[in-house]
Parts: structure tokens; C-alpha cells; sequence
């Protein structure tokens, strides 16, 4: 009965996967507050709970345990009040950053029960957490105009939180990522990302000159000693990251800087020296870490080193190519073989029980994401504002393609979990509140041009 009924669900979870990627981009060229937004919002969120209530039959017919049904009205609770409270308390807010997230969060709910229920009760109350958590920033955000002048505390706290792991931290696959307090582990870096966007952010926002245009502002670009500083600062978080050997993390904070300044000085030559730095450190890093060579080792020919390091990326790569287009079905595949499969291998999970399709879909239902932080980001006219939200954007994008490039053998692994579906407790409530910021901005921005 199991079986059937996880072969049944393998086009049916499909389907609705397909049509809800469509919707996602087709609201990219609407009018949010227009009727047919409304009514194509409405029909996502219609997709969001069915795709939850196929999976959870899907799971408890295979194992008959209550504890899944406990969980998923858990789960439904959960996304239910992050509707509520962004389309209703929040009446500015963006539907399609609501709506994305909670699919996101569904399909990782899905896939943590299936592969360890333990992980997924955790998962739950982390959720939990940190909606509650980002219920306040956007009314910290329509209160509050200090944000963008606390520059320096955000490089203080930053530089900070990741000196303690780097000294103190504990070792996880050749790198020291986390802390213990009172029993909690903690990843700083996944903080600390929002605080080194809003320190660039302070440090390269210009200031109006005149407004004689209301569709354009005139502005003053950056100067040099502004760049100069503000990039001494970021190499501190970089450097400190790749002390602790963090350098997927490094990686991300790097990357993310390179795009705020091109986007707040608009000047390429900035751009590409960055990128031949970023190349010459790449360089360097594997040179000087042991655990980096390994992986690329793995990346080059993971097939050689399969009793070693090339054992993890095998898996997964075997993983994938039994899945299919249309997958082995939910609790039918052996994603368990994979090591480390509920954070940095998940996608392959993904893909050995959902099927390519799904899985190119949850690809495209990415990028979806990150044009709505872009649009958002557009939309703002305070130059702060506008740099902050298109950090956090970039600083996503660039998660995703590290993680699914390092499943899919595109690029070497380098640790990075897929946002709101991987488990981790820090990285989820970083990227929550991440969507938090940017939901701040976006309800603003609403209020402004209602006036």
C-alpha cells in the first residue's frame, strides 16, 4: 500500500510543484496589489497545503506513526501563522516572500521526517523560534531611522562573534563552525552574514543630492577612502572565517561584498579585481588546507577516492541518477546513504525521491526568490535601504548555488546548507530573519508610496 501510494504521489507532488514554479515566476511580472495577484497568491497558497497534506499521507501510510500527524499540524501551524502574519498584520508586505518560504519550508519538513524524525521535531521549534523572532523587525524598521548609522556596531559585534568561534569553536569536518552555550549549538557565521551586510550597507550608502526627478535620485558615489575602509573591514570577517577554515562561509561573505560595492560604486574595475582576488584566494586556500584538497579531489573524480573523500559526492551522484526525472517516490529511495544528507546533501535527497523535475523546479523556485529580493531591492529609493536588500539577496543566491553547485559536481563542496529546507537551526533563523529584513523594507517602501 505504502509503495503505491509513494508511486501515485511522485506525479502529484510533481504536478504541483510545476504549476506553483510557474506561478512563481508569473508573479514576477505583475501588479502585487492587483486582483489577479491576489488570486494567483491565493492559488500558491492552496498549492503549499496540499503539497504538505500529499506528503504526510505519503509518509504516515509507509509508517503508521502518529507522531508524523503530530508534526505536520505542527508544520501547518507554523506556515499558517507566517501567512497570517505578513498578509494580515503586515498588509504591506510581499505575498510571493510569504508564500515562497513556507513552500520552502514544507518541502524541508517533508524531507527531514522521511530521513530523521528527530531532526524534524528540532527543525520545527527552531521554526518556531525565529518567525517569532521576525515578527518584530518590520515594526523595528517603521519606528526606528538608526540602522543606518550604527555602522561601526555591526563591525564590532561581527568581527567578534566570529573571532570566539574561530578561537573557541568546536571542529566539524576540518573546520571550527559552532559554539555550545548551555547546550545549544550555535554557527555565528549564519548571523553574522546580516551584520556585515548592514555595516557595508551603512558604510557605501550615498545621500541624495536633489530630487528634481522623483523617479530618479542623484547621488554621490562612494569615494575611495570609503571603499578602502569599508573593504579592510570586510577582509577582517573574510580572513577571520578562513582562520576557523570556514571558507564556504568565506566564500559567501566574499562574493556578497564584491556585488554591494559594484551595486553602490556601479564601477566594474572594482567588480573584476575583486574576482581575481577571489580567484587568487581559492588558489591559496588549496594550497594550505588539507581538507580543501580533499574535496577537490572528490569534485575532480569522486569515483577514485570512493572508499575516502570521494565517498560523500558518489553517493550522491548515484543518488541522482536513480532518481530520475520523476523520482523513486517519498521514503522510497536510499537518501540515508549519503553522508551528512540532512544539511549539505540534501538536494540530492531531493532528488533521488522527488525526481529531477521537482528538483529542477525547486532550482527555478530559487532563482524566483532571489528576483523578488532584486525587485525589492529596485524599488527602494533610500540608497541604504536599496544596498541592504540587495545584499541579503545576493547573499542567498550565492548560498544556493554553492550548495546545489556542490551536490550536482559543478563546483567542490564546501559545507553550505540549502536555506529554509536543509536542517539547522542557525541557518534557518539567519535566513528568516533575512526575509524579515527584507518583508521591513518592502512594507515601508508600501507605506511611503501610499502617502
Amino acid at each position: 500500500m505504502g509503495y503505491i501510494v509513494a508511486s501515485i504521489s511522485r506525479f502529484s507532488l510533481g504536478l504541483m510543484m510545476v504549476l506553483y514554479t510557474i506561478e512563481a515566476f508569473r508573479s514576477l511580472l505583475m501588479d502585487t496589489r492587483s486582483q489577479e495577484a491576489r488570486r494567483l497568491f491565493n492559488r500558491q497558497t492552496i498549492l503549499i497545503y496540499l503539497t504538505l497534506i500529499n506528503g504526510v499521507i505519503v509518509l504516515y501510510v509507509q509508517q503508521f506513526d502518529y507522531k508524523i500527524l503530530l508534526a505536520s499540524l505542527a508544520e501547518l501551524g507554523i506556515i499558517t501563522a507566517a501567512m497570517i502574519l505578513y498578509k494580515y498584520i503586515y498588509a504591506g508586505a510581499s505575498y510571493s516572500l510569504v508564500n515562497h518560504m513556507c513552500m520552502f519550508l514544507t518541502i524541508g519538513f517533508l524531507m527531514l521526517v522521511r530521513l530523521k524524525f528527530s531532526l524534524a521535531k528540532k527543525q520545527l521549534m527552531f521554526c518556531a523560534i525565529a518567525l517569532i523572532f521576525s515578527a518584530m523587525i518590520p515594526v523595528l524598521f517603521e519606528r526606528f531611522r538608526f540602522f543606518k548609522t550604527i555602522k561601526w556596531f555591526y563591525a564590532i559585534i561581527g568581527l567578534g562573534m566570529l573571532s570566539v568561534v574561530t578561537l573557541l569553536g568546536n571542529r566539524t569536518f576540518g573546520a571550527n563552525l559552532s559554539i555550545s552555550v548551555a547546550g545549544i549549538t550555535i554557527q555565528p557565521s549564519e548571523l553574522v552574514k546580516i551584520f556585515f551586510v548592514f555595516f557595508v550597507a551603512s558604510m557605501l550608502q550615498v545621500l541624495p543630492l536633489e530630487d528634481r526627478d522623483p523617479f530618479r535620485i542623484h547621488i554621490h558615489r562612494p569615494d575611495f577612502k570609503i571603499v578602502f575602509i569599508t573593504s579592510c573591514v570586510a577582509a577582517g570577517h573574510i580572513l577571520v572565517l578562513v582562520g576557523a577554515k570556514d571558507l564556504g562561509s568565506a566564500s559567501i561573505f566574499f562574493l556578497c561584498y564584491l556585488a554591494m560595492l559594484y551595486v553602490a560604486t556601479r564601477k566594474p574595475g572594482y567588480f573584476i579585481l575583486g574576482l581575481g582576488a577571489f580567484a587568487l584566494a581559492a588558489l591559496v586556500g588549496y594550497r594550505l588546507f588539507p581538507h580543501v584538497q580533499q574535496r577537490v579531489e572528490a569534485w575532480q573524480n569522486p569515483v577514485k577516492s570512493f572508499d575516502g573523500s570521494g565517498f560523500q559526492m558518489s553517493q550522491s551522484l548515484f543518488a541522482i541518477a536513480s532518481g530520475g526525472w520523476f523520482g523513486s517516490g517519498l521514503g522510497q529511495g536510499m537518501p540515508d546513504k549519503i553522508p551528512v544528507v540532512t544539511k549539505d546533501f540534501i538536494f540530492a535527497a531531493i532528488c533521488e525521491e522527488f525526481g529531477g523535475i521537482y528538483a529542477l523546479c525547486l532550482l527555478l523556485l530559487c532563482i524566483a526568490y532571489f528576483l523578488a529580493f532584486m525587485r525589492i531591492s529596485l524599488r527602494m529609493r533610500d540608497p541604504f535601504y536599496k544596498i541592504v536588500a540587495c545584499g541579503l539577496g545576493v547573499t542567498y543566491a550565492i548560498q544556493v548555488v554553492l550548495m546545489i553547485g556542490g551536490v550536482i559536481k559543478f563546483i567542490p563542496s564546501t559545507g553550505v546548507t540549502l536555506p529554509l529546507v536543509s536542517y539547522g537551526g542557525s541557518s534557518l533563523l539567519s535566513t528568516i530573519l533575512m526575509i524579515a529584513v527584507i518583508q521591513g523594507l518592502y512594507c515601508r517602501q508600501s507605506d511611503r508610496e501610499h502617502l
